[in-house]
């Protein structure tokens, strides 16, 4: 399958995100499929029990729930414990995202995502899949090789578990950063399957105030050239350039690409609406292409 027509089948199976209130859930249903992977934010001073009641709502209304995992938020390990025991329990859990958490302090002994992996808390709950967060644009307290060596821990760590290991990356809003980093983490023999974040449509207005929030910084010349273009605050902006410069990439290039998943900065219907607009766009663009080889073919018949 060609790059371009494998990306777009990637897409059409993205993840989504909702906050851990569960407040989404109705807009949930009405712009995304039953069976869709669906991450719970931990925001600081989230509360644990939230989070395992929207998983349970979740899973009731046909998602998969896959919850964030804030290290730094666990103040204890029978915090932990009790989280992940009542996710495989009662909302049938399977994988997780682990992040280390927007805070400086740690409330209790996890200061970072491999923390927790380390604990033997998560094989012992029968989570069965972890993705772990990748920065194509650098991590604002952390090294790019110190990023590079928790990378390599976390390989290391699935091979030993048995538990399946992927990366989700921050949303970038032009591929060059992201297939540069892809690019570096094969070079040091991590071939980790990864999750490409993408910003789903929204003002960008709304998209810079996410940006600065989360570190994204050179990318950020991209967005304010689109901006330009359109002349206008008011109009969303979505991944199409990132994907374009995806799909344009050599195969090879992009192979370690596994999935994507959605941040819908501009609301659940907006990122729903531009998925399903954008498969159709790339279903005509397919058969097009398809039609132009078989024409050429019949050509080329004596």
């Amino acid at each position: 399958m060609a790059s371009d027509d494998k990306l777009a089948s990637l897409l059409s199976r993205a993840s989504v995100e909702i906050s851990s209130r569960g407040h989404q859930l109705p807009q949930l249903r009405d712009h995304f499929s039953a069976g869709t992977d669906v991450t719970i934010t931990f925001l600081p001073g989230d509360n644990y029990r939230h989070n395992i009641e929207t998983a349970a709502a979740l899973r009731r209304a046909g998602f998969n729930p896959v919850p964030h995992i804030a290290a730094r938020e666990m103040a204890s390990r029978e915090m932990l414990d009790d989280f992940l025991t009542r996710l495989r329990d009662e909302a049938d859990v399977t994988r997780v995202l682990l992040i280390a958490g927007d805070v400086a302090l740690t409330r209790g002994p996890f200061k970072s995502s491999l923390d927790v992996g380390v604990s033997g808390l998560i094989e012992a709950r029968g989570i069965q899949s972890v993705s772990v967060a990748g920065h194509p644009e650098g991590h604002p307290y952390l090294a790019a090789t110190d990023a590079s060596r928790v990378l390599e821990a976390w390989r290391d760590w699935g091979v030993g578990t048995g538990i399946h290991v992927s990366v989700m990356t921050q949303f970038c809003f032009e591929s060059a950063p992201i297939l540069e980093w892809i690019g570096a983490i094969e070079r040091r023999g991590i071939d980790l399957p990864v999750i490409v974040g993408l910003a789903g449509p929204a003002t960008p207005a709304t998209l810079t105030k996410f940006a600065l929030r989360c570190g994204v910084g050179n990318s950020m010349r991209a967005l304010r050239g689109q901006i330009g273009r359109f002349g206008r605050l008011l109009t969303d902006t979505g991944p199409d350039e990132v994907m374009r410069g995806l799909r344009a990439a050599p195969q090879a290039v992009t192979a370690p690409i596994a999935g994507f998943h959605i941040f819908p900065f501009g609301g659940l219907r907006k990122a729903g609406h531009w998925l399903r607009d954008y498969a159709a766009a790339c279903g005509q663009g397919a058969l097009r292409t398809t039609e132009r080889a078989m024409s050429q073919t019949s050509a080329q018949k004596p």
